[in-house]
């Protein structure tokens, strides 16, 4: 993830979201195809319309707080985090982190959040739902883009753990 030592960290917010974005991938070895739609991308049902899939098929890359640290929910566009799952998973209280807190965490905004790339390294978990199609499609640093990566990528990439937190 991005850490530190990244040049998206180390650019001290002079990049754009879309430049932060790149560079943390290239750190990982991706090289993705970012996908631009002026309509808006901010919410899981619109990705999917723009894009073209299912609604499962889109990331959610959702901020919260646990036990006051940010930590990330990389969760099907079809389904809702549990957060008292989320909290046994996670082993603490989980609260949701407002937009200021996610940009400071993640560095990117809502709607824009990508699963990996960080301001900071984030404690992630991935929505096992995920994993049952061939590619997903993620945030790409701002509400407009998008970019597709395999559910294998997106656990290596984010290096989170696969856990079932989903709302039943």
């Amino acid at each position: 993830m991005g850490g530190e030592g990244s040049p998206a960290a180390a650019s001290g917010g002079r990049l754009s979201a879309r430049e932060r974005f790149l560079a943390g991938a290239e750190e990982l070895g991706l090289a993705p195809e970012i996908l631009r739609f002026p309509e808006g991308t901010r919410t899981a049902e619109q990705a999917a319309a723009a894009v073209g899939c299912e609604l499962g098929q889109i990331v959610k890359s959702l901020v919260f707080l646990c036990d006051g640290q940010p930590v990330l929910a990389l969760t099907s566009g079809a389904n809702r985090v549990d957060t008292e799952r989320l909290g046994t998973v996670l082993d603490g209280k989980i609260t949701r982190a407002d937009a200021d807190g996610v940009r400071e965490a993640t560095g990117y905004a809502i709607g824009g959040t990508p699963p990996f790339g960080h301001a900071q390294p984030l404690r992630a978990v991935v929505d096992p739902a995920l994993l049952a199609y061939d590619v997903v499609w993620a945030a790409a640093g701002t509400p407009e883009t998008v970019f597709e990566l395999t559910p294998g990528e997106l656990v290596q990439a984010s290096d989170a753990e696969v856990a079932d937190f989903a709302a039943a």
